[in-house]
């Protein structure tokens, strides 16, 4: 029965295993094949002849896309919302989850709050009434368009909020006891204890400030204020070349295509948030695991 019990463990480890690795590669191959795309020639690629190896090794696309003022104009913007939306995201977050997090009697409004904010997850305005109320607040091609409306992200609010309630009590009732008031506890108590949640919720605020692309299409009026993700929706759609006239090198246009620019211009824009993730990645499953169960 042990034995038997033993090669059940280890057939079932071995099949979650093989599941979680053929959708690892379905998640990596198409990303493997456009950083190929991006780094052949021409007539490889056009003819889709590229697969997991470049073809007609070259670097064209990168030096073309690279020198476009358009792609690091919105790369600019991108990073600017990224710096701006995160800060403000994980400070509402933090001042948000804080005190929902107490129980009833510490603070009465509690539920009616954690409702509110609830509410707002399960039903929302919609795109009209959004689009309106940015319009008259004069935030149309601003910055602040693409940062104001999503500032309190409820489900990260929802992570920290039972991360916080899954610290030991006895912690915070000693710094009351010391003297601390509310701040002081959550600056110094809370927030050093709650690392791996603030680099859970930080990396979904990255991800989502960084991949969100329509709310730069509807509230920028010029493709100039474009952050990275709608610019590159546009590229996407639209062919890119051209920019490219007849007087430029016969070189540059037998390696150079609209699908080997896009794939570049793709891979760059995804390209900082491979770079930052891996030192989130330690964090990511202690927050999200804490956050999401209340022990």
């Amino acid at each position: 029965m042990v034995q038997h019990k033993g090669l059940s463990r280890t057939l079932t480890t071995v099949l979650i295993y093989a599941i979680l690795a053929i959708i690892s590669l379905a998640c990596l191959l198409p990303l493997i094949n456009v950083l190929a795309v991006s780094f052949s020639s021409n007539g490889y690629a056009t003819a889709g002849l590229v697969k997991l190896w470049p073809r007609g090794f070259t670097l064209g696309p990168y030096e073309f896309v690279l020198n476009k003022p358009e792609f690091l104009r919105s790369m600019g913007v991108s990073l600017q919302r990224v710096l701006y939306g995160v800060s403000l995201n994980m400070l509402l977050t933090v001042l948000i989850a804080y005190p929902l997090a107490k129980e009833a009697s510490q603070f009465r409004m509690r539920t009616a709050y954690a409702w509110f904010f609830v509410f707002t997850t399960l039903f929302a305005g919609g795109l009209i009434p959004s689009y309106i109320l940015v319009l008259k607040l004069h935030l149309i091609d601003n910055l602040a368009a693409l940062v104001l409306p999503g500032a309190v992200p409820v489900f990260n609010v929802i992570l920290l909020l039972n991360f916080f309630r899954s610290l030991p009590k006895e912690m915070s009732e000693a710094a009351y006891i010391d003297g601390a008031g509310h701040w002081q506890t959550l600056w110094k108590v809370y927030i050093p204890l709650s690392a791996p949640a603030l680099a859970t919720i930080t990396l979904f605020s990255i991800v989502g400030h960084w991949n969100e692309w329509f709310n730069g299409l509807i509230y920028m009026n010029t493709p100039n204020h474009y952050p990275l993700s709608s610019y590159l929706q546009t590229v996407v759609v639209n062919r890119d070349l051209n920019s490219l006239n007849l007087t430029q090198e016969l070189q540059i246009l037998q390696n150079l295509s609209d699908r080997t620019v896009k794939a570049a211009q793709i891979f760059l824009g995804a390209l900082p948030v491979l770079i930052v993730y891996p030192f989130l990645q330690r964090y990511f499953m202690t927050g999200i695991v804490m956050g999401s169960v209340k022990e």
